[in-house]
């Protein structure tokens, strides 16, 4: 297809791509706005060897993963329930709980799901507590300087995770509207092909130059 080709098309059409991208868009932000937020937050627990030692940062970056299978677990969940008093099943709240052990930071990731985000704060920093407590519990029976501690970083602080933000939406909506309406056009143009009504038809189906038409008696 040519470039006036492109433009004839668009002349003819545009409606039909305002309409779709008007639509989805607008569709895109009540989606948004129907929706009740979701929060997500998140706690780091550091897992730090007693000493500078090569073997020791090893032995403690081998069991990272080991540590997290210990937290990551339905028993973990009902203690964190037990303590805050949470009106839910430890599955429902494991199935919102999420861990990550990033052995390059030698940090534990706990991310929890909450339509509460206080609620989330609470929860992440209980399990990343009940974690420094295992480790200290755990290092009782070690010497001081064959320890590894484990230190909450931050207070976990949470954040929106859904819907995504009205921008977003718009510009998803925007961007979706616009394939609607190509594949729709695409598909009109498809069942007129081969079609000659105007003299701009002739020339492009048949490669000639129109001269003159006879006028139409209506």
């Amino acid at each position: 297809m040519e470039f006036n080709d492109y433009i004839r098309i668009l002349r003819k059409r545009w409606w039909i791509i305002a309409v779709a991208v008007v639509v989805t868009a607008a569709s895109g932000l009540v989606f948004s706005e129907l929706q009740y937020p979701e929060y997500t937050s998140t706690a780091e627990v550091i897992v730090n060897p007693a000493r500078p030692d090569f073997g020791l940062a090893q032995s403690a970056k081998i069991f990272l993963r080991p540590y997290m299978t210990v937290a990551d677990s339905y028993t973990w969940a009902q203690r964190v329930i037990d303590e805050l008093q949470l009106p839910m099943t430890p599955e429902g709240l494991h199935a919102n709980t999420n861990f990550a052990a990033e052995d390059d930071r030698m940090v534990i990731s706990i991310q929890v799901k909450d339509y509460d985000g206080d609620q989330a704060n609470d929860i992440a920093r209980t399990w990343a507590n009940l974690l420094v407590q295992w480790r200290d519990s755990e290092n009782t029976e070690l010497r001081k300087e064959d320890r590894v501690e484990a230190i909450l970083r931050d207070e976990p602080r949470y954040g929106q995770s859904w819907p995504p933000s009205g921008r977003i939406m718009l510009a998803s909506g925007v961007v979706f509207g616009l394939v609607i309406a190509g594949v729709v056009v695409f598909f009109l143009e498809w069942l007129e092909a081969g079609v000659i009504r105007t003299p701009q038809d002739v020339e492009r189906e048949l490669d000639l130059t129109v001269v003159g038409a006879i006028p139409s008696n209506r």
